[in-house]
């Protein structure tokens, strides 16, 4: 591994850890999922599960089961630029759970060239897609 590659890990895994620790914002009981979005060495966006604006604090049903109007991570993250005078042109995401095929169209629409997760899901047909698109997926697993 080259100097800059190594340094890349590092990065990597020190953004990632910071996802994981935004993730904990979630109030969602189910999973707990953080986002955030990298351009030139800065956080331009973050985000974590939730349900939007305005709305209580509660993800799930009383059968446990997620109300079909909580967002995604991802989705919070990409929203939040749309919000800012930020661009997520050639930026990278660091997410604590594999993209979902809806986040991932969210992902390439956002124009975002790289995505690191650290969990996988069962499901990899947002990872397949991201990979269509041509966007570099890395999985980096913390525990190792």
């Amino acid at each position: 591994m080259t100097h800059d590659e190594l340094k890349q890990q590092e990065l990597d895994k020190r953004y990632m850890r910071m996802a994981t620790i935004w993730a904990e914002n979630s109030y969602c009981k189910r999973r707990q999922v953080g986002a955030l979005i990298v351009k030139d060495k800065m956080i331009i966006s973050d985000g974590y599960n939730g349900t939007p604006s305005g709305f209580e604090n509660v993800c799930e049903d009383e059968n446990d089961v997620t109300k079909p109007y909580v967002l995604h991570a991802e989705a919070n993250a990409i929203t939040k630029i749309a919000r800012s005078s930020n661009s997520s042109e050639g930026a990278t995401m660091y997410v604590t759970a594999s993209p979902c095929i809806e986040c991932a169209k969210l992902i390439i629409q956002a124009g975002i060239r790289r995505v690191v997760y650290s969990e996988k899901y069962r499901l990899e047909d947002g990872l397949d897609l991201l990979r269509k698109a041509n966007v570099e997926v890395v999985y980096l697993n913390l525990k190792e």
